[in-house]
Parts: C-alpha cells; sequence; structure tokens
C-alpha cells in the first residue's frame, strides 16, 4: 500500500492506545473508597445481630437503639478512615501505638474500675472507653509499619523489637486483668509476623519456647482464669459455680434443635438461666431461638465476610498493606472462632465478645475500622499495567 494511502487512513480511522481503565468514570463506590460488597456483608451481619440482640436483652427497645446508634458511629468511622491512604496510616503507625500504649498505663493509674478488673477510661460526660480495644488495631499496624521499613522476612534481630512491640500493650492489658483480649492483641500482631515469612525452623522455635514457658504462665493466671480453665476441661465438677456458664450455654444451644423454638420462645434465655446473654454468650441464644439453620446461616455469613476480605487483602500491593489488610481479616475470624468455640465447650471461657452481634460499642468501632481500613487498602491500590 503507498505511504500516501496509508496516512490518509490513518487520519481518518485513528489508532487509539488500549483502555487502560484510567480514563473511565468511577462509580460512586470507587469515589467513597468503599467496597459495596463488603459494605452490604456487614450491613446484614449488623441487622441479624439487631434482632438477636433484642431478643436477648429482654425486648429492650432502648438496649437495640443504643446499639444501633453505636454502630452508626462505627460506620462512620469506617467512611472516614476509608478515605485516607495506606501511606497514612504508615505515618500515623507510631502515634497510634504510643497514645495506647500510655492510655494503657493510665487505666493502671486512674482508670474505673467494673466487674473486678480495671479496664475503662472516662472522660467525665463524654465517654467511656476501653483503652485494650485501640491496640487490636494500633499494636497490628506498629509491627507491620516496623516489618515494612526493615524488609521481609524479618531476621532474628527484627523479630526481638516484634516481641518488644507485642509485649508491652499485651502485658498491660493482662495486667488489668482481661486475659481475652491480650490473647487478641498479641493473635493480630502475630498474624503479621506470620504473614511476613517467618521461616518454619523459626516457628517451631517459638512453638517450644512457648509450651516451656506454660507452667510460668499458668503460675501467673488469676486464680479466677486458672478455674475457667479447670472447668473447660470438666465441666460438671462445678456444675452451681465456675461450670454454670458453659453448662447453660451448651444446654441452650442443643434445646434449639434444628429450626429452633423461635424468636422470643428461648427458655434458657429468656428464663435468665444463660449468664451473659447479650454481650459474650449471645450466639447461643441464636442457637436456642433460630437452632442449628440459624447458626449455620450466621457462620456462613461471617465465612463470606473472611472470603471477601481475603480477596480484598490479596490485591495489596505493598508488604505494608498487604500486612495489615492479612492482619485485620484473619484476627476478625479469630474473634469468630473463640467466641463460638468458648460457648460450644470446645475453648474455655476467655471473655470474648461475637464481632458485631454482640451488645458493645468500642469493640464495634474497632472492628468497622479495621474495616475500614482494609477497604482504603484496596481503594488506593495503583492500578498497574496489563
Amino acid at each position: 500500500m503507498p505511504r500516501a494511502t496509508l496516512s490518509r487512513l490513518l487520519n481518518r480511522h485513528p489508532v487509539r492506545p488500549p483502555d487502560s481503565g484510567m480514563s473511565r468514570r468511577k462509580s460512586l463506590w470507587e469515589n467513597l473508597h468503599l467496597d459495596p460488597w463488603l459494605l452490604v456483608l456487614l450491613l446484614l451481619l449488623v441487622g441479624a445481630g439487631l434482632l438477636v440482640l433484642y431478643s436477648a436483652s429482654g425486648q429492650r427497645g432502648d438496649t437495640v437503639m443504643a446499639q444501633a446508634l453505636r454502630f452508626g458511629v462505627a460506620f462512620a468511622v469506617m467512611a472516614v478512615l476509608a478515605q485516607f491512604s495506606p501511606a497514612t496510616f504508615f505515618r500515623w503507625a507510631p502515634l497510634a501505638y504510643g497514645a495506647g500504649v500510655a492510655m494503657l498505663i493510665a487505666v493502671e493509674l486512674v482508670g474505673d474500675i467494673g466487674m473486678g478488673a480495671q479496664r475503662w477510661l472516662e472522660i467525665p460526660g463524654v465517654v467511656r472507653f476501653q483503652p485494650s480495644e485501640m491496640m487490636k488495631l494500633a499494636t497490628p499496624l506498629m509491627v507491620a509499619a516496623y516489618l515494612g521499613h526493615t524488609g521481609i522476612p524479618p531476621r532474628l534481630r527484627h523479630l526481638t523489637v516484634c516481641a518488644l512491640i507485642i509485649g508491652v500493650p499485651v502485658v498491660l492489658i493482662a495486667m488489668q486483668p482481661d486475659l481475652g483480649t491480650s490473647i487478641l492483641v498479641a493473635s493480630a500482631a502475630l498474624i503479621v509476623v506470620l504473614l511476613a515469612g517467618l521461616s518454619w525452623r523459626l516457628i517451631g522455635m517459638f512453638a517450644l519456647l512457648l509450651a516451656a514457658a506454660l507452667p510460668l504462665l499458668w503460675i501467673n493466671l488469676q486464680s479466677y482464669q486458672r478455674q475457667r480453665v479447670l472447668t473447660f476441661l470438666n465441666p460438671e465438677s462445678d456444675p452451681l459455680g465456675a461450670g454454670w456458664n458453659i453448662i447453660q450455654s451448651t444446654t441452650a444451644i442443643g434445646s434449639g434443635g434444628v429450626w429452633g423454638k423461635g424468636w422470643f420462645q428461648g427458655t434458657q434465655s429468656q428464663l435468665e438461666f444463660l449468664p451473659e446473654r447479650h454481650t459474650d454468650f449471645i450466639i447461643a441464644v441464636l442457637g436456642e431461638e433460630f437452632g442449628l439453620v440459624g447458626m449455620v446461616a450466621l457462620l456462613a455469613l461471617y465465612l463470606v465476610i473472611v472470603c471477601r476480605g481475603l480477596w480484598l487483602a490479596a490485591g495489596a500491593q505493598d508488604t505494608f498493606g498487604r500486612l495489615v489488610a492479612g492482619s485485620i481479616i484473619l484476627t476478625f475470624f479469630i474473634y469468630v472462632f473463640v467466641n463460638v468455640g468458648m460457648v460450644s465447650g470446645i475453648l474455655p471461657v476467655v471473655g470474648v465478645p461475637l464481632p458485631l452481634i454482640s451488645y458493645g460499642g468500642t469493640s464495634s468501632v474497632t472492628l468497622l475500622a479495621g474495616f475500614g481500613i482494609l477497604m482504603s487498602i484496596h481503594a488506593h491500590r495503583r492500578l498497574l499495567p496489563r
């Protein structure tokens, strides 16, 4: 073909570069930096939580409204955090960690005492909160920021620094005493270390060290904490005392059968045999009133949320983002596993609420704040050429 003819054809039909996705209009959800699928799943979970809470609280509308307002605040925090870039969280990690440790020290000095534990700080007339909840996010963020700076896989000296970062808040929380939260904080941070590429040799070495330290840990447990472990091994040893909670919870779940007794029809919960039925043991209320079908449906919803979270985490494009996103969603899974395990009798009772179902404000804000960070990591990922 003559060059002049080719030139005329190109001018008439110019060749356009392939669409890289940069020029298309962004959707509303992309502009808001929110993942619509994860948001819908979380709203479904919260709705189910309010439904069960209404029954577990004895049909108290004020309790449900208070929880709904807390969820509103938590979703607002999630939406705000999703607007910040992961680089911002990388810079904020040391500040958040330092502020959290300072507040944990303040709890030891001037914290409020409730139910035999000193876990709360109160700003008179404004808010009462648990600083330990903040450390569920601040500690893994700090570990991820440190490992993101030093590089992965971590060497032994880096793991020593990580141990110090994790150990300070865990010890302070355990002194309150709050064994359940201290375990969750440690778990969230240790997941970051594992995701950083810890070798199996080091994992085995640390497992042996932990096993060797178990007698020392046992000696330093509070008497009621040791009793919880012994009760887990044999609940019938003290059926009217330490074994009461687990016996009543397993009885409630078992009595629900396949289809349950019906909403408001649970005897263990409505007649107040079941302790802490609106907080730690709320899934027993669900099992009694909605049966095996209700529990499977709830666990399936949790599983879908975890799978969606892992899919979002897999799209992270830098070390810090991958470590934080993986830690957030896997820690969420641990919350569910520990609560369901302790209520059904396969784990000791450690006082871990069921995520976004149990009554509570600070834990709800912390959980949804984590999902906000997860959405931020996904929304701010760089568009790589194909």
